[in-house]
């Protein structure tokens, strides 16, 4: 990320991404080279910056939301997995002894340095490193005993597709700072200690789900979050002949008029309009009798959430009998009412999912939906294992075609949440 981007509401802002396109990129003329590993280019990144290796390397996950669109700001269920790609943050105490955090990326040759006694929120257009700082602003507020740090950082996230590389990066500072300050945090503690980095230092109102999916995912499950009480499940996702394809379509359509902030407002007003503190308590039979009363619009955007909410604990709930069939059809579901009643998608996803479908039964694909904020990034795809690089090179070559806009298509599976900084 270029040091003047500025996070945007929604957008899942990327600091510190490479924007490497994953485990199994599908294939492209000139691209059988193979990639180094974030871990390898983080230690050289380390020791090329500070003459020395770091001492400790702490690791966090994007995610993928399987499905929950838009519902965690009404108090709402989301089901998001880890993805096998990682932020990773690297450090050291400082060899001068004083107060003092250096971090640089791989993204951008500027280093940037802040003093710890020095920790107000920005004024001005954030930078990619108020996301280490905010964090580390944070840690002293619950009293960590902060020490100077050289601190560099990699990732394999996929930048700008809406797999939250910003909360992967959050909670990579946090899990770091946690060993460097010998202070320990509880995972619902750091999670929420990230979300609040983000909202101060980066100015970006993010829901919980990415900090929460970051922090406490296991391999090879799924986790069912709550976002009114911010309770959780752990929901299997083992079966190794399931696997889950992450398709980015690489376009981020910037549209005026803040439509995030517009979505959040109109389902406020659905909310009073039915006489609900929020969207969560209603069912979808309610807010269809409640039609005839409302704004066409307003109805639309409640039907999407209200029957999102639905769709994600039964989703959960076949995820968990291995249903995959089931759990399938739900995500297209998904897909037809962002598209349709909460108009968040756009031509280039419309068109992966539209692929996907193509490959619906015997080619292997189960379901396929937009997942993140909209207007462009990526789709999640559920799909049999076996046949995963058939449906990668389909969707490759198809949409190439039909866009000229090159996509990137990886394999993953559910992954592992942040790791406790371990020694190169």
């Amino acid at each position: 990320m270029p040091p003047s981007q500025t996070p945007t509401p929604g957008s899942n802002p990327t600091p510190g991404s490479p924007g490497a396109p994953g485990s199994a990129p599908a294939p492209a003329p000139g691209s059988n080279a193979p990639k180094r590993s974030a871990a390898e280019r983080i230690t050289q990144l380390f020791q090329s910056r500070y003459g020395r290796p770091p001492t400790w390397i702490a690791a966090a996950p994007g995610r993928v939301n399987l499905i929950g669109e838009h519902t965690d700001y009404n108090d709402g269920f989301v089901l998001p997995m880890a993805i096998e790609q990682r932020t990773l943050m690297a450090g050291s105490l400082a060899e001068d002894g004083g107060r003092r955090i250096r971090v640089v990326s791989e993204l951008s040759p500027e280093m940037a340095s802040f003093e710890l006694d020095v920790l107000s929120p920005p004024e001005g257009t954030p930078n990619w490193w108020e996301y280490p700082r905010g964090v580390a602003a944070g840690m002293i507020e619950k009293g960590a005993q902060a020490r100077g740090l050289d601190l560099a950082v990699a990732s394999d996230v996929p930048m700008g597709g809406g797999l939250s590389s910003s909360a992967a990066l959050e909670v990579a500072t946090a899990t770091l700072l946690e060993a460097a300050w010998r202070h320990p945090l509880d995972a619902v503690e750091k999670a929420l200690l990230c979300q609040r980095a983000e909202h101060r230092y980066a100015r970006v109102p993010c829901g919980i789900m990415d900090q929460f999916i970051s922090t406490m995912a296991r391999p090879d499950h799924a986790l069912l979050l709550d976002c009114r009480d911010l309770t959780t499940r752990q929901v299997p996702l083992r079966d190794p002949n399931i696997t889950v394809l992450i398709a980015n379509t690489n376009v981020r359509h910037e549209l005026s008029g803040g439509e995030y902030a517009q979505r959040r407002a109109q389902c406020e007003q659905a909310a009073r309009e039915l006489g609900v503190s929020s969207l969560r308590d209603l069912d979808l039979n309610q807010v269809i009798r409640a039609k005839p009363g409302l704004d066409a619009l307003i109805f639309k955007r409640a039907y999407h959430v209200v029957g999102e909410i639905q769709r994600t604990q039964r989703a959960a709930e076949l995820l968990a009998a291995e249903d995959y069939e089931g759990f399938g059809r739900l995500m297209f579901d998904s897909h037809v009412t962002l598209r349709d009643d909460f108009q968040v998608s756009c031509d280039e996803l419309d068109l992966m999912v539209e692929l996907a479908e193509d490959r619906k039964g015997i080619g292997g694909v189960l379901g396929a939906r937009m997942t993140g904020g909209g207007f462009g990034g990526c789709c999640v795809l559920l799909v049999r294992a076996q046949k995963a690089a058939d449906i990668q090179r389909y969707l490759y070559t198809s949409y190439l075609e039909r866009t000229r806009i090159e996509p990137e298509i990886f394999v993953t599976r559910a992954g592992a949440g942040a790791e406790l900084p371990r020694a190169p």
